[in-house]
């Protein structure tokens, strides 16, 4: 397949490529300058500006690119740039896609994230459950809106709602595995929250499956939904440390502001709609993600 990548800079987006290219695959990016190769395209999602012909020959289109929500604080200025990085890149994509060649099947697979449905508690949540009500939730609804005129045009559109991602360094164990390592962490506010996370290598495995899978809509990209405190444990406990010292919720908050309630919510999402389609994770249970990540040499 001729896959064009968005967002390919970031940690999955650097961890996806070489994966679709060790499985054949032809692989261009979208860069924000002048293309240097076949293999780039270039456009300017900021000016709505990419060639309208730059997808006639794609099969695929992954779609990844978008502000970091957890890097800066979110403020009034940072949340409207977490917004529109999403809205402009995806609605661009979309269009063009929705001119290009028909007689070519396409597939647009779109970033999305389990921040669609909000603190949910308990709840057991498929993809068939409605948005939430956080900022976080109204981000998501709007970024996948931005996908209809692809839809209306027949591309297979699937939104990988994503969920936290597991790896030996950055992403959500950034800030954390650091401080289990030193024996010092523990679990974040009461630690009860359900934390739905995926490890990198399953993320991208699963995001090559729904390249030529059926399915489309909104797809969980989570594995076994586990509370935050035994996350941190199993953490602790592949490290040989002790995870005994908690963060107390007051602190998330002063520290992290707006999106303490993306630390502290509770998402208990599990895969429904990649497990039906027969995906299989290599890292099934907290338990196994945590014994990959010890065993990965951090980069």
């Amino acid at each position: 397949m001729r896959i064009v990548v968005a967002g390919s800079h970031g940690m999955i987006g650097g961890a996806l490529l070489p994966a679709l290219r060790d499985g054949g695959h032809e692989v261009v990016r979208l860069v924000r300058r002048a293309a240097d190769g076949p293999d780039e395209i270039s456009w300017d999602p900021d000016l709505g500006k990419l060639d309208a012909t730059s997808l006639d020959d794609v099969d695929a289109v992954v779609n990844l690119a978008g502000v970091n929500v957890g890097e800066r604080p979110l403020t009034r200025e940072r949340k409207r740039a977490v917004l529109t990085s999403r809205i402009r890149t995806t609605a661009l994509l979309s269009r063009t896609l929705a001119a290009a060649d028909r007689t070519r099947a396409r597939v647009l697979l779109q970033g999305s994230a389990i921040g669609a449905y909000g603190d949910r508690g308990d709840d057991v949540l498929t993809e068939s459950e409605p948005y939430g009500d956080t900022f976080f939730a109204d981000v998501v609804r709007r970024w996948e809106a931005a996908t209809t005129p692809a839809e209306r045009a027949g591309v297979r559109v699937v939104h990988l709602r994503t969920g936290v991602v597991l790896a030996p360094q950055g992403g959500a164990l950034g800030r954390l595995l650091p401080l289990i390592k030193a024996g010092v962490g523990g679990p974040l506010g009461s630690g009860r929250q359900f934390w739905s996370w995926i490890t990198l290598p399953d993320e991208v495995r699963a995001i090559e499956h729904l390249l030529r899978a059926g399915v489309e809509g909104p797809v969980n990209l989570v594995a076994e939904p586990t509370r935050n405190a035994e996350v941190t444990e199993a953490l602790a406990r592949a490290f040989g440390r002790p995870a005994r010292i908690a963060v107390p919720a007051v602190a998330l908050r002063l520290v992290l502001g707006d999106f303490a309630p993306e630390i502290l919510g509770s998402v208990r999402a599990v895969p429904a709609v990649l497990s039906a389609d027969g995906f299989r994770f290599s890292h099934p249970d907290i338990a196994a993600a945590a014994t990959w990540i010890k065993a990965s040499p951090a980069r």
